[in-house]
């Protein structure tokens, strides 16, 4: 057998199973070790005894030199010692505060006026999102076809695209909300120029990489430049195009926690902040992961509509 297929060789069904869970399972029992394990990190304690410190109160986190400190001074004073836990730093909840977090952000409502349920949040992120990556693709798509197919539309555009590409999307955030406005138009438009120029040079790059044979063949059967275009490279090309536009949504998710502090005050990102501005970082946590459990599933979905729409592709990897 030789080392390159030895480096590619396909795994068995159930091996796939167990390496997936295991890529959360290892990281989640790292992080219960930190939290649940006393003194593997644990630089903080919680009072449970306040003792003679005049400041110290019930549930306190104080640094555990603060801890030590106090509690030398007031043995030596021969007064009430205080008592404590180890505990972590407020930003670092537990696994299991944060599991039910997951529940009580849905069922708890807003304690101020402007403030949103958290499926409303999410609901307006994902809308972001959804419009922000579908007009990108619109336009993106065909030139980027376009690009890779013929090289006047190379030649004319990709050098713009390239010096675009460095800009950073975030520093037209005030010229967005000058041109569309404070709601959701400057927040797809930041979804759009981060994902945009990216995705032209990506599909353009995809496009070039088409057989030159399957090309040259249908040139000399006659093929005309239109029917070239939708009858060899488009189908050529598909399976690879619907796999760049499903690596280049995730892409597109990067940019939302950006994108939603331009304009108004809504989405997964406001959330996240009032949350974190009140210190309930148990809700913090299990928003942020709510994000890449919906980016997650919609790679999934989109992978399974992947294999329906190119089933040949399934074929040619059991090969």
């Amino acid at each position: 057998m030789s080392a390159s297929s030895i480096l590619r060789r396909k795994l068995k069904q159930y091996q796939n199973f167990i390496l997936a869970t295991l890529s959360f399972i290892i990281p989640l029992t790292v992080w219960s070790i930190v939290s649940y394990v006393p003194y593997v990190w644990h630089p903080k304690v919680e009072i449970t005894v306040p003792g003679d410190v005049s400041y110290f109160s019930e549930g306190l986190l104080v640094d555990r030199e603060i801890f030590e400190r106090e509690k030398a001074n007031v043995l030596a004073e021969g007064k009430a010692i205080p008592e404590g836990l180890p505990a972590n730093p407020i930003y670092f909840p537990a696994p299991d505060e944060v599991a039910s977090a997951f529940y009580t952000a849905f069922v708890t409502e807003p304690t101020r006026r402007n403030e949103k349920w958290l499926h409303e949040s999410l609901w307006d992120s994902i809308k972001v999102i959804f419009w922000g990556f579908v007009i990108s693709s619109i336009f993106g798509v065909p030139l980027g076809v376009l690009m890779g197919t013929y090289r006047i539309f190379s030649k004319l555009n990709e050098p713009f695209i390239e010096f675009f590409r460095y800009l950073p999307a975030p520093a037209f955030g005030a010229l967005a909300v000058a041109i569309l406005g404070i709601h959701q138009g400057p927040k797809i438009a930041i979804i759009f120029i981060g994902t945009f120029f990216q995705q032209v040079l990506v599909i353009a790059n995809t496009t070039r990489k088409l057989d030159p044979m399957l090309v040259e063949a249908a040139l000399t059967l006659g093929a005309k430049r239109t029917s070239l275009l939708f009858k060899v490279v488009l189908p050529g090309i598909s399976t690879n195009l619907f796999r760049d536009l499903r690596i280049l949504l995730g892409w597109a998710w990067t940019y939302l926690i950006v994108a939603e502090l331009i304009g108004s005050s809504s989405g997964i990102t406001w959330f996240i902040t009032q949350q974190a501005r009140y210190k309930n970082f148990d809700n913090v946590y299990a928003a942020i992961m709510m994000i890449g459990i919906i980016g997650l599933s919609s790679d999934i979905i989109l992978r399974l509509i992947g294999k329906h729409l190119f089933p040949w592709e399934q074929h040619k990897s059991l090969s």
